[in-house]
């Protein structure tokens, strides 16, 4: 079988990333096709008592088991399924249950920091980065948590001043220099949606005739 194919998507939190990802599913819904997320990846702290989980910095590479993220990737495109960790963030750590994902065709990765670790990189056929405006991620930001997530507008605006952007600065951003493709504005921006799509479309059709 030939290998599949490996999209990988990231931008800074509220960047529109997962409407990006989503796009890209839902535009090749008809193919095999499988989203694969670095959220469900970070590391279990069961070791840990709850009140030193509480300190987990969630935007730092250090944050995510990326051995695992990387063995379950490898695992998919050699076509054998996973069964994908989940993550309790009431706990702060790695959840008992698993989500079982069968390989597919195309494997769309996503999350934050997917291109700082070069050996996720070296995994990914089309490297896709989301660039957004800090302004507007912190308004999304905000309208999400506090419209989702039942938080309260200073505690919003605390982490994200805190911890949020300067992480993002320090290690989200700087990774835009390793994509193939960099989408302003995120999921508004349907003309770079559309040129991604279709060179995308077009990786896929060589692949096929390969």
């Amino acid at each position: 079988m030939k290998r599949p194919i490996v999209i990988g998507v990231t931008g800074g939190s509220g960047s529109g990333k997962t409407t990006v990802s989503r796009t890209i599913f839902e535009k090749f819904s008809d193919l095999s096709i499988l989203l694969l997320e670095q959220d469900y990846y970070y590391k279990d702290q069961s070791h840990l008592p709850f009140e030193e989980r509480l300190k987990t910095n969630y935007d730092h590479p250090f944050a995510f088991d990326n051995d695992r993220f990387i063995s379950d990737l490898e695992s998919l495109i050699a076509y054998k399924s996973i069964d994908q960790p989940v993550y309790d963030y009431a706990k702060h750590t790695r959840s008992d249950q698993t989500i079982h994902r069968e390989p597919k065709e195309v494997i769309i990765v996503e999350g934050i920091l997917i291109l700082e670790d070069e050996r996720l990189r070296e995994l990914m056929d089309i490297k896709v980065y989301v660039d957004t405006d800090d302004d507007i991620r912190i308004i999304r930001r905000i309208k999400r948590d506090i419209e989702e997530r039942g938080r309260t507008l200073d505690s919003v605006i605390q982490q994200y001043l805190s911890v949020v952007k300067p992480m993002h600065h320090q290690f989200v951003e700087p990774t835009k220099k390793f994509a193939d493709i960099i989408i302003p504005e995120g999921g508004k921006n349907q003309v770079a949606i559309d040129l991604m799509t279709t060179k995308i479309a077009s990786i896929l059709s060589e692949s096929n005739k390969a």
